[in-house]
């Protein structure tokens, strides 16, 4: 499967700009992808104002991402901020070729540090997604730095686990380490996607990735908006787990 992480700079809290921004991108450097990655929070930034950007699931982010997924045939993993009655999620949305919405989930850890617990409620279900015969583990930023939620996952026998970030510079090797660590602990492919630029307070300097089942960096690009891609197997991951079951082993969760 063609995969393609989809790093770039986002206007903040301008959803307009950067649906262009992004119309342009794709239709300047795109390539034949059968999954194409968006960082969190896609059309507005790491923002906190959740009642002025929230929308639920059939708003414009998602018709955007839709109409985008059935001109280019490709399913889509996008950030969207959504708005579920009287709660807010920083969600992460599953769109099909056909532009359906397929499966969505909700930040189960969000960022203290920042206030995004005050602002966004919690997510509460681990979320398993399929694309051909690979099933595709989600999670989103601060998510990465709790294993429990990947040791589910690994349990399930994900093939990939996909993890879309505003992760600053000041701890991007946190970032770069803990993607190989959760590819080398559950023995799948991780792709992680994250932005570049700067918002009002910090500054994105991208190493979108992807890591293979044994933790090998297939491709990681610094600050450059671009799309990173590569081809991801099925055989690859089905050997690491066949010929080094560990994951067998697991006694605590």
């Amino acid at each position: 499967m063609k995969v393609g992480l989809v790093q770039y700079n986002p206007d903040w809290e301008n959803k307009k700009k950067n649906s262009d921004k992004i119309t342009w991108l794709l239709s300047h450097n795109y390539e034949k992808q059968d999954l194409l990655v968006f960082p969190e929070m896609t059309l507005t930034g790491f923002t906190m104002k959740a009642s002025e950007h929230a929308e639920d699931l059939n708003g414009e982010s998602f018709t955007f991402f839709s109409e985008t997924a059935q001109k280019y045939s490709a399913h889509i993993l996008a950030g969207i901020i959504e708005k579920s009655e009287k709660k807010f999620f920083n969600a992460l949305v599953h769109i099909s070729p056909e532009g359906k919405l397929v499966k969505s989930y909700r930040k189960i850890h969000p960022f203290s540090y920042s206030t995004e617990d005050k602002n966004y409620s919690k997510g509460e279900d681990t979320v398993i997604t399929k694309i051909s015969d690979f099933s595709i583990g989600l999670s989103i930023c601060y998510d990465l730095r709790f294993p429990e939620l990947y040791r589910l996952y690994a349990k399930k026998k994900v093939d990939i686990i996909v993890v879309i970030a505003n992760w600053p510079d000041t701890r991007i090797e946190h970032w770069r380490t803990l993607l190989k660590a959760r590819a080398i602990e559950n023995q799948c492919y991780v792709l992680g996607v994250n932005r570049v630029g700067d918002d009002p307070k910090l500054k994105y300097p991208g190493f979108s990735s992807i890591i293979d089942p044994m933790g090998n960096e297939i491709i990681s690009v610094p600050s450059e908006e671009k799309i990173v891609s590569a081809e991801v197997l099925k055989e690859k991951a089905d050997e690491v787990k066949a010929n080094l079951p560990f994951l067998n082993d697991i006694r605590l969760i």
